[in-house]
């Protein structure tokens, strides 16, 4: 029965990741699916999460990552570190305004109003808070939420109100299967059956997409391989994600979670709203494109907002940069943060 809740799931995902493409959605393989199955899970439809498939398509999408860095990147580092220097106090600002959504107005215990508010990663933050006293439910939705808005909102205001459609703004063509040689598959399946085991033995944060994603890049940047994944393999992978993200709603209610969720509206809004702010400084004193550093800023998840930047025709590397700032920020000061500051005094 799981297995054909599964199969239904990746069904809709497929058929909603086409209607979105049709319909001319900025990154509609992944939002299609996305939005369809959140619908499905909260309307109780017998679909599910083919959770264990997800290690391995966050390879493939590394690897695609990776083809779009380039030799210039490196010489655009150094134009970076006024957008990395500003990566803590934007943190503490919107952190700390979502902290005081989750606590003041959702009245959350300090515990999960802080790991809720944390915009780390959803499995860190989810075991660090549950390991600290906190409601588990909500910590998941709050995370989830999160994800499924800042994307959605990001995605759709891109499309919709800039007018970036697939096609435009940077976004690849076509690549078929039979557009790669025997060599190009062999580096490109390398960097991702070597990648993601390496990412997870030496610690690195979301290593199965950043590993797979940094050895790509060697590999074009040294002209290994001159090509991307084929898309219908990008595409594909793209569905899994969407539709992995739509079924973390599953065994919910919207009746049940509907404060949970409009609360991580809330949060959601006003983090993208600092980040609007931080990204207009940042784009002040360096020249760098507004919507470029809102990207970076902006409190989705690594995977999801590098493919938004590339969807967006944004330097993939610079963003992929900074969010894995992010989270290295986020995971190695939250625990100190939170003994100093969330715990009740004594």
């Amino acid at each position: 029965m799981a297995v054909q809740n599964q199969i239904l799931a990746l069904g809709l995902g497929a058929g909603a990741g086409y209607a979105a493409y049709r319909a001319g959605m900025p990154l509609p393989w992944m939002l299609g699916p996305m939005l369809i199955n959140t619908i499905a899970a909260l309307t109780r439809a017998p679909v599910a999460g083919p959770v264990w498939a997800r290690p391995y398509v966050i390879p493939v999408i590394g690897v695609m990552l990776g083809s779009a860095v380039t030799a210039a990147v490196f010489a655009a580092i150094g134009e970076w570190a006024v957008t990395l220097l500003l990566m803590l106090p934007f943190l503490l600002v919107a952190a700390g305004l979502s902290f005081l959504i989750y606590r003041r107005i959702g009245g959350y215990d300090r515990v999960t109003a802080f790991y809720a508010a944390m915009p780390g990663g959803l499995n860190e933050m989810l075991l660090a808070g549950i390991d600290a006293g906190g409601h588990e439910r909500r910590i998941a939705v709050a995370h989830a939420s999160r994800i499924l808005i800042v994307v959605l909102c990001i995605g759709l205001y891109f499309g919709f109100v800039l007018g970036v459609r697939p096609g435009a703004g940077g976004v690849r063509p076509w690549i078929g299967l039979d557009a790669l040689g025997w060599l190009d598959w062999v580096v490109l399946a390398a960097c991702a059956l070597i990648g993601a085991p390496l990412g997870k033995a030496l610690k690195l944060p979301a290593g199965n997409l950043l590993a797979p994603m940094l050895l790509s890049a060697a590999a074009h940047v040294f002209h290994l391989v001159e090509t991307a994944p084929p898309t219908l393999v990008v595409n594909a992978a793209q569905i899994v994600l969407g539709t992995v993200i739509g079924c973390r709603f599953l065994g919910s209610r919207l009746r049940e979670i509907g404060v949970d969720m409009r609360l991580g509206l809330m949060s959601s809004v006003s983090m993208m709203v600092v980040a609007v702010v931080f990204a207009q400084i940042t784009s002040l004193l360096t020249g760098t494109a507004p919507s470029q550093v809102f990207l970076a800023y902006s409190p989705g998840g690594l995977t999801e907002m590098s493919l938004l930047a590339l969807a967006m025709g944004q330097d993939v590397a610079y963003v992929s940069v900074m969010h894995i700032l992010r989270i290295l920020l986020v995971i190695g000061i939250a625990p100190s943060v939170f003994r100093r500051f969330a715990l009740p005094r004594t």
